[in-house]
């Protein structure tokens, strides 16, 4: 008898134990897996679990649908201002290179010619103020006095002998192509000897600073109060000075740019650029256009406003 009654207690306190754990479980399942009744625990910890990864899948493949529909545009851009300039008519033996980007867009620039070389003339001058900014934010201060008034003075009316100044504080040469080299610019070289305008450039490595001037990313080497300074200069460019890529804008608002002009000694040939930022239908484009081999001034400023107008034209789809 008491044998028997010892049984029945193991097995009564077995049967506790059992229950137990089978309870516990089933707390468990609810809270991991949000099932709702006994039975499911199991799939709803399969389904759980499982969730992440199909959104992972999900989020990846529209990711990937996404870069595929801006490459066929970008391509599609591409071949509009591949026709667009092929209709462009040059005389002599003068040449052009284009180059334009939504300011929006992180993507590669759509260009025509793009990584054709050109000297700078004038619009270095956009180089050595990003790079005198970023010097004195190196440094943790802003821009004196003077230096603003070079700065004003370099950008606005082109006067070459504060960016003589200017380019002298920077280190010269190696001083511009080091901060070119941080703004992500592979194809620019300084102007040897003092000879700042001689500076050689590709349409792409234009819209490289451009892109470090008017377009935050992800991580900019100018901070926002050096990029407003520098907008504010280009925007202010005088009357007489500012013709060029201001050309491909609606009109709605003002375009910032800067242009270069530079009759070549040896040839007596002009070249002739222009770089900017323009709005079309609300959106803003920058813009660059080099070239040379003009015989006169007029000719290629025609030359590049007709440029500009075709290009934006071209990666705007009008």
């Amino acid at each position: 008898m008491s044998w028997s009654r010892g049984v029945v207690v193991a097995v009564f306190v077995g049967v506790l134990v059992l229950v137990g754990w089978a309870g516990s479980g089933f707390v468990a399942v609810r809270d991991e897996g949000g099932a709702g009744r006994a039975g499911g625990g199991s799939a709803a910890r399969t389904a759980g679990a499982g969730t992440p990864d199909v959104s992972r899948a999900s989020g990846a493949a529209r990711a990937e649908e996404a870069a595929r529909a801006e490459e066929a545009a970008a391509a599609q851009a591409g071949r509009r201002l591949d026709r667009a300039m092929a209709g462009v008519r040059v005389s002599g033996g003068a040449r052009f290179s284009v180059a334009v980007v939504p300011v929006d867009d992180d993507g590669a620039p759509v260009a025509y010619r793009g990584a054709s070389v050109f000297v700078t003339a004038s619009v270095v001058k956009v180089d050595v103020l990003a790079a005198l900014l970023l010097g004195a934010q190196d440094k943790g201060r802003r821009l004196t006095g003077r230096e603003r008034e070079h700065a004003a003075a370099m950008i606005g009316h082109s006067d070459n002998a504060s960016t003589t100044t200017l380019w002298e504080a920077l280190g010269g040469a190696p001083g511009l192509d080091a901060a070119n080299a941080r703004f992500g610019l592979t194809g620019t070289t300084a102007g040897a000897g003092g000879l700042w305008g001689l500076t050689r450039t590709t349409a792409v490595d234009r819209i490289a600073l451009l892109r470090a001037v008017f377009a935050a990313g992800a991580d900019p080497e100018l901070s926002g109060e050096s990029r407003g300074y520098a907008r504010e200069l280009m925007a202010g460019v005088v009357a007489g000075q500012d013709w060029g890529v201001s050309a491909a804008g609606d009109g709605e608002q003002p375009a910032a740019l800067k242009n270069g002009w530079l009759p070549r000694g040896t040839t007596g040939l002009w070249v002739i650029n222009s770089t900017g930022c323009v709005s079309v239908d609300g959106r803003r484009y920058l813009l660059a256009v080099l070239s040379d081999g003009h015989t006169s001034m007029h000719e290629g400023i025609t030359l590049v406003e007709r440029v500009s107008r075709g290009a934006v034209g071209a990666v705007a789809g009008r």
